[in-house]
């Protein structure tokens, strides 16, 4: 079984103050992956400004904007002109005192072609999201595009295989995971090495037991008390990892994915069809005594 790969790209980048020039490098990293073939790119989690859930600051809620708005007038222009599928991170403000972490998939005409708001919201040192962000309603859930079927999940969420098990039901062939994720300074090396590669792991992890590709973006560069450690990585349905930026440089990865991999994974292992729907009931408890 063959067919004509497509060409994905994540644009892995560092971010400064000023959240227009942020947007201003974002756009001109997505028409260079354009010129290199990219049909499908993604730009990593709240790519408009550095990340600012370090701290709870009231003023940081002015970073927010509507949807659509602002960034998605822009993110669909320049998918309109190069014929591509963007997929974005927006800092959403629903209403007064509801705001959401949000990814959008801007289809290659420039529209909307949905959207996903973060589900799990992680409240740790360093990352303190709870103190802005309203858990996501939209359910898991795979977009129709002009080039693929996509999913957006969002950091935090690679973590949870329920996620993507969910986001490839719907009939997903790529999961695109929007990151911020780093070290603290100072940690020590070997503590990074297991992160990292446990980071790694439960996303090559999920690309296995789902038969899909999956495709993570993250930032790079330090940002106060972190130091995100980049690694945008791009997995094929297998495990393997195709693609793979490094860990401190901007860069646009650039990845050749095989779709008609997915179903010819899935032939060789059927976790799809062998799964007891009629036995996971307990999953929808927090925890089983």
């Amino acid at each position: 079984m063959t067919s004509e790969p497509l060409r994905i790209a994540l644009v892995q980048m560092s971010c400064e103050a000023e959240p227009q020039r942020n947007l201003d490098k974002a756009l001109t990293r997505i028409s260079e992956a354009a010129a290199r073939g990219a049909k499908v790119i993604c730009l990593q989690e709240l790519f408009r400004s550095r990340y600012f859930c370090q701290s709870e600051e009231a003023r940081s809620f002015d970073l927010a904007e509507p949807i659509p708005g602002p960034t998605t007038e822009a993110l669909g222009a320049v998918a309109a002109t190069h014929k591509v599928v963007v997929v974005g991170s927006i800092f959403e403000r629903r209403t007064e005192g509801i705001y959401h972490n949000t990814a959008v998939v801007m289809d290659a005409d420039g529209r909307l072609a949905g959207r996903y708001r973060k589900m799990h919201i992680p409240d740790d040192p360093h990352y303190y999201e709870k103190f802005y962000f309203t858990p996501g309603d939209l359910d898991f859930t795979a977009h129709r595009t002009a080039h693929a079927t996509v999913g957006a999940l969002v950091c935090w969420d690679q973590w949870f295989p329920e996620a993507a098990r969910l986001v490839a039901l719907a009939g997903a062939q790529i999961v695109f995971y929007p990151t911020a994720i780093g070290w603290e300074r100072g940690e020590v090396e070997s503590v990074r090495r297991r992160q990292l590669q446990a980071w790694e792991t439960v996303q090559r992890g999920h690309a296995i037991a789902n038969g899909m590709f999956v495709a993570v973006v993250n930032r790079v560069g330090a940002e106060d008390s972190l130091e995100f450690w980049g690694n945008s990585f791009v997995v094929d349905p297998f495990g393997e990892v195709i693609a793979r930026a490094g860990a401190s440089a901007e860069e646009i990865l650039v990845a050749d994915c095989n779709l008609a991999l997915i179903e010819e994974t899935r032939r060789n292992w059927p976790f799809l069809r062998d799964r007891r729907i009629d036995a996971y009931g307990d999953l929808l408890r927090r925890f089983r005594s």
